[in-house]
């Protein structure tokens, strides 16, 4: 158990250490000086530039901007923002809630609806509902999720449309508990429904490739054998097994909760950390970027790793001796 803890913690401490070198390096490489961008359309001395430049740290080289970037991140301090003058760690919690509720509800939503559908399909390959559900999930998962992002928000969207076309909240918002989160429910619907189709497509294919290949096992000649019906045996039998591909796939996912979908945030001006970190791209405003990329990284690192560690635990099928 000690040695298992330890080479997690070692796994742990390599990745993160990759993800601070790739985002450092990464947002180096943006097109865009943040001193020319924080003094566009002011007049603005060379001396005044330079002192800007020195204040932001932008003047030192790039190896000892990166360590005191890692010192400043041992320490807890994720910087200042340039544009909005305020400690990015506030930002980062200000967005977080957002991005949580947009692209957590679209999740569980695409995990059920897909999963029953997927489930369903693969107990009967080749058969009409099969060919007809697994078009539409391969219709949707090739789908890019800004593209039918701007779909909704033409057909469904704007003044004449039936959702709100951006935004959180109303400029007005109601007063009121129930008032208030049907607003939200009403800004949260387009951009929810552009996620769930992309993801549902996902997981439909795999859990029907899973349950179509279980359907060959051997164990479910024994459960038939013993008197079981079809929907005990896809219950008891089948849906837990083919499960395991599934639930490794949502729990890697789950890592990307907190980092959101950048392109539909974007497209609905919902105020989560992909929206964030567009706006950040802009200037560009490096605390911010190494931030959010930061926030969207750790997640997908230790959700892989324990999706890693869990799956041999969750395989509880048994052994069949030829």
């Amino acid at each position: 158990m000690t040695a298992r803890v330890l080479r997690t913690a070692v796994d742990l401490t390599g990745h993160l250490f990759f993800v601070v070198v790739v985002g450092f390096v990464l947002f180096r490489m943006v097109p865009g000086d943040p001193v020319l961008a924080l003094t566009r359309g002011r007049p603005t001395t060379a001396e005044q530039a330079a002192a800007l430049r020195h204040e932001l740290g932008l003047d030192r080289s790039p190896f000892a901007q990166f360590v005191e970037h890692v010192r400043h991140l041992l320490q807890g301090d994720l910087g200042v923002s340039y544009v909005y003058h305020r400690p990015v760690a506030d930002l980062v919690l200000e967005r977080l809630g957002p991005t949580v509720l947009l692209v957590g509800s679209a999740t569980v939503v695409a995990v059920v609806l897909g999963g029953y559908g997927g489930l369903v399909a693969g107990w009967r390959p080749g058969s009409r509902i099969d060919r007809t559900s697994t078009s539409v999930a391969l219709m949707l998962w090739a789908t890019p999720s800004f593209w039918l992002a701007l779909v909704l928000l033409v057909v469904l969207g704007g003044g004449a449309g039936a959702f709100p076309a951006g935004g959180m909240r109303s400029t007005d918002p109601p007063a009121g508990f129930l008032a208030a989160a049907w607003d939200v429910g009403r800004h949260l619907a387009l951009p929810c429904l552009s996620l769930i189709a992309v993801q549902y497509g996902q997981y439909h294919l795999l859990l029907r490739s899973s349950t179509a290949a279980e359907r060959t096992h051997q164990y479910l000649r024994l459960a038939r054998a013993k008197g079981l019906t079809d929907a005990a045996v896809r219950r008891r039998h089948v849906l837990p097994n083919a499960l395991l591909p599934t639930a490794t796939l949502a729990l890697v996912n789950a890592g990307f909760v907190v980092s959101g979908a950048v392109a539909v945030e974007t497209v609905f001006s919902w105020p989560g950390l992909g929206y964030l970190a567009y706006e950040a791209l802009q200037t560009p405003d490096l605390p911010v970027l190494h931030a959010t990329f930061l926030v969207f990284s750790v997640p997908v690192v230790v959700a892989t790793l324990a999706a890693d560690r869990l799956r041999a635990r969750l395989d509880r099928r048994p052994a069949v001796t030829p």
